[in-house]
């Protein structure tokens, strides 16, 4: 089932360096929301807090209506142990933009790795799982390869099929085409290009604008760690009202 996220003034430092700045942001059941933006301007930060892999200094996320990273308790927020933070993490599935593939572990076992040891399934049935999913993404002659045999494209696939294995109610790509050479960068799109027509709740980071036109429901500029402008794809990258955003897309475009 697909989630729906809220982010609201959600701000992030590191030292004496502020990173995001009071975000907001809603992404609704099965929407896909493209976060465009230069290097530096906190779009990775904010997908690494909507999973708790960083934990905002001031804000509340919500996925599905829960605070991600914490429970309420009458008016008040406690963080939760890490154990349900891991487990509530499940629902959220993360495509890293280098893949992060277990090197020692076939397609397969990297992607039935998880259902087996988080969720408990049997071996049996996650493999089954996982050949499926490897078929969904156009890779069921490679289940047993290691990552070294495969394409950088094939990689991201399966990196894709692996966050899928745990049956997401969101995903979240920060980048997932960047360390692709530009012939592999297209199967990889094909593949998120399905996942939206499935109608899964999508938080993408990616400088791939035809992608963000084509797929997008919602456009995200960020800059210096601020939501700059929002809005449908045909607005914020056909129309763009703050010159900020003119400027960016004017260099990308």
């Amino acid at each position: 089932m697909s989630l729906t996220v809220d982010i609201r003034s959600v701000h992030k430092s590191f030292g004496p360096h502020p990173v995001l700045r009071g975000i907001d942001l809603t992404v609704r059941a099965g929407e896909v929301a493209v976060i465009l933006g230069p290097s530096g301007s906190g779009k990775s930060t904010l997908l690494r807090t909507v999973n708790h892999l960083e934990k905002p200094d001031r804000g509340l996320i919500e996925v599905g209506g829960e605070p991600v990273g914490y429970r309420r308790s009458g008016d008040r927020l406690r963080e939760l142990p890490e154990r349900e933070v891991l487990r509530r993490r499940t629902r959220i599935g993360f495509v890293f933009q280098d893949f992060h593939l277990f090197p020692h572990l076939t397609a397969l076992e990297n992607i039935t790795e998880a259902p087996v040891s988080v969720l408990g399934r049997s071996r049996r049935e996650a493999g089954e799982a996982a050949r499926r999913l490897l078929e969904r993404v156009g890779l069921a002659d490679r289940a047993d390869a290691y990552p070294r045999h495969l394409s950088g494209g094939q990689q991201q696939r399966v990196a894709i099929a692996r966050a899928l294995a745990l049956e997401p109610g969101l995903l979240l790509f920060d980048e997932p085409t960047s360390a692709l050479d530009p012939e592999l960068v297209g199967e990889v799109l094909d593949v998120m290009r399905d996942l939206a027509r499935r109608g899964t709740t999508m938080i993408v980071v990616t400088h791939e604008t035809g992608f963000a036109r084509e797929v997008a429901d919602t456009v995200v500029f960020m800059d210096e760690g601020r939501v700059v402008e929002q809005g449908p794809p045909a607005d914020v990258l056909d129309r763009p009202r703050h010159p900020r955003t003119q400027a960016f897309l004017s260099k990308v475009l």
